[in-house]
């Protein structure tokens, strides 16, 4: 598979329309690609939180709209981040969207683990409840979004739910950076799954971004890695290094603890 990992430079000096109409564009030129992936709350900024209200949209909105038709034009899977959903009674979702070649909404998710602690996103958005997977020809890719990537249970979730493949939007802060690549690593050494993780760049609300976007390979080997700045971090990888790696070294047979209930 090949994949392109957007890192956007969220400038807040640019309308949220014309930063829709630049990532449209970035995202038609990925023609030679299977997937790609954008990053989280690029229309706002993850750090943005008094714009969260005023552009929240909801799941069929301009962002919708636009991204639907940009994955159609490139003809490629399209993780289109995610965005700042309102849904009715407005209450406020951090949700990551995911649009089929056709331009067809294959998935969606509501991000669980929401970062502040006693403030900003935790305190504005509901918590997504539900683990999401999304079967594509070559691999099943399983969603998760920023802060998650702290929760290691998660991830041993969507191993059970057949994820071999596993996608992290993220607006990750700068000043922890070395957590990023850290736990891009982890988990993928511990669920023995390729880590796709791509972050922004630039700053949001004044707090400046990692960037440093990141393709961690089933052995947690660093595949590719982008810079600070705005970036196309392109990539290709084997999805089925995924099956070989378990069957070589069948860590995941020996787990006791949490193991999920074999469905029938």
């Amino acid at each position: 598979m090949r994949a392109s990992l957007l890192q956007i430079d969220v400038d807040e000096a640019e309308s949220v329309d014309a930063r829709r109409q630049r990532v449209a564009s970035l995202v038609r030129r990925q023609t030679a690609s299977d997937l790609v992936i954008l990053p989280e709350l690029w229309t706002t900024g993850a750090f943005a939180y008094e714009s969260f209200g005023t552009e929240a949209e909801s799941l069929d909105g301009p962002t919708y709209e636009v991204m639907a038709k940009a994955a159609s034009d490139a003809g490629v899977w399209l993780h289109a981040g995610s965005i700042p959903e309102r849904v009715t009674g407005g209450g406020l979702y951090n949700t990551s969207l995911v649009f089929s070649p056709s331009g067809d909404l294959a998935a969606t998710y509501r991000k669980i683990h929401r970062f502040g602690f006693d403030k900003g996103e935790a305190v504005l958005m509901g918590a997504g409840s539900e683990l999401v997977t999304v079967r594509l020809p070559e691999t099943t890719v399983g969603l998760a979004t920023c802060y998650d990537l702290r929760f290691p249970e998660l991830f041993r979730g969507l191993v059970d739910a057949g994820a071999e493949t596993l996608v992290v939007s993220a607006g990750w802060p700068e000043r922890r950076r070395s957590h990023w690549t850290l736990l891009a690593q982890a988990r993928a050494v511990e669920d023995q799954a390729y880590v796709l993780a791509c972050g922004t760049a630039g700053a949001h609300a004044g707090v400046p971004q990692a960037g440093h976007s990141i393709v961690v390979n089933p052995w947690g080997e660093v595949l590719a890695e982008a810079g600070g700045g705005e970036e196309v971090l392109t990539v290709e990888f084997d999805p089925s290094k995924v099956g070989a790696t378990r069957e070589q070294f069948p860590a995941l047979k020996d787990r006791l603890l949490g193991v999920a209930t074999p469905r029938r």
